[in-house]
């Protein structure tokens, strides 16, 4: 058996299913809201790519290296993905990334309940030591969306990555670790249910 086997994962706001190609479509619709694939610092499949980059995430799958997940909101709109990858299973690590969500579903409740539910996926059902989140140095928003989560900056690895105009990447290096878990689920649930 595998160390993270597909699963679908249920909140209020957001529900995690395992991504399959049926799913190409809607993503397609979901990732023209906001026209991500043009943000420079992201690597965000266009809508002309999106069978490829299905295909990508569900080959690394089947190599035990990625479980990935098509995000819907609470009225069951696809509006994004979301991965385990990076999968350490002797190590008990997992990096949750390659993350993209529609424009309209941002700074919403649907990203801090699908963090809350991998982390409780990760640390409760799969006895992780760790995991981690990576992102451009530029991603500025990506970059306080993780340090609202809890996670505490490792470092940032420079000249990491040639992304695809040719620039190369500094990655910053976050992770929450088991020790930390308790707080971090009680401060995730508090962001949840406070008013807005």
């Amino acid at each position: 058996m595998a160390f993270a086997e597909p699963v679908t994962l249920r909140g209020q706001h957001a529900t995690l299913e395992p991504l399959s190609l049926a799913h190409e479509a809607e993503a397609i619709e979901a990732v023209k809201d906001g026209e991500l694939w043009t943000l420079w610092y992201t690597s965000v499949p266009s809508p002309e790519e999106m069978r490829a980059g299905i295909e990508r995430r569900l080959k690394l799958q089947e190599r035990g290296s990625m479980l990935p997940f098509a995000v819907r909101n609470a009225d069951g709109r696809l509006v994004g993905m979301t991965t385990y990858m990076n999968i350490d299973a002797p190590n008990r690590r997992v990096e949750i990334g390659s993350t993209w969500t529609a424009k309209s579903a941002q700074r919403s409740p649907l990203n801090t309940e699908c963090k809350l539910m991998l982390l409780t996926h990760a640390f409760e059902q799969l006895d992780c030591i760790a995991v981690e989140f990576r992102t451009h140095f530029f991603n500025q928003q990506s970059r306080r969306a993780i340090e609202r989560l809890g996670a505490k900056l490792d470092g940032i690895l420079r000249s990491h990555q040639l992304t695809p105009n040719g620039a190369l990447r500094d990655t910053c290096v976050y992770s929450i670790i088991a020790s930390e878990w308790p707080a971090v689920k009680a401060h995730l649930r508090f962001q949840l249910h406070k008013p807005r």
